[in-house]
């Protein structure tokens, strides 16, 4: 494997990195949980986005699910999430790290009884966005779904759950 070509062609670099400071507020309430938008894919040109998720005890996460488009890794900083990698869960802590590669079946979960934080890492950066918003606002109880529309709406956002 071998460097891909360059895409910065300029010789002296460039002031162009992007700080979002710890002290800055979490973008999204999910009930007792909290997402902050780490960096978007359109700030990375649709290369990757990255998320902290930090998760109230007793969270139920995602369930059993695959994406077709794009790649999913889990980083945990703090605490206990229970990560679904396909076959079976596991308890993971701070340092461990999951890769799901399109397709592959993945969920996670807090449910334990201390909070948990961890990164999630989307490659290439599709617009998640949309989908947290979507999700918070169900269980914010500012939007229902019926059960087709929630299918349609997980399906928009290459989210497919498996029994």
């Amino acid at each position: 494997m071998s460097y891909p070509d360059p895409k910065y062609l300029g010789e002296g670099g460039e002031v162009s990195a992007v700080l979002r400071a710890a002290s800055r507020p979490a973008d999204l309430q999910v009930g007792k949980s909290e997402a902050s938008y780490l960096i978007k894919g359109e700030a990375t040109g649709g290369k990757f986005g990255l998320y902290r998720w930090d998760m109230a005890p007793g969270t139920p996460g995602a369930a059993a699910h695959f994406h077709r488009t794009l790649s999913e890794s889990f980083f945990i900083l703090s605490g206990v999430v229970g990560l679904y990698d396909g076959d079976k869960w596991v308890d993971a802590t701070a340092g461990d790290y999951l890769y799901v590669p399109e397709g592959g079946i993945h969920g996670f979960r807090n449910a334990s009884q201390e909070p948990a934080s961890m990164l999630i890492l989307f490659s290439p950066g599709a617009p998640r966005e949309p989908y947290f918003e979507g999700l918070a606002d169900v269980a914010l109880g500012r939007r229902k779904f019926t059960p087709e529309e929630y299918k349609a709406f997980c399906q928009a956002h290459d989210n497919i759950f498996v029994p």
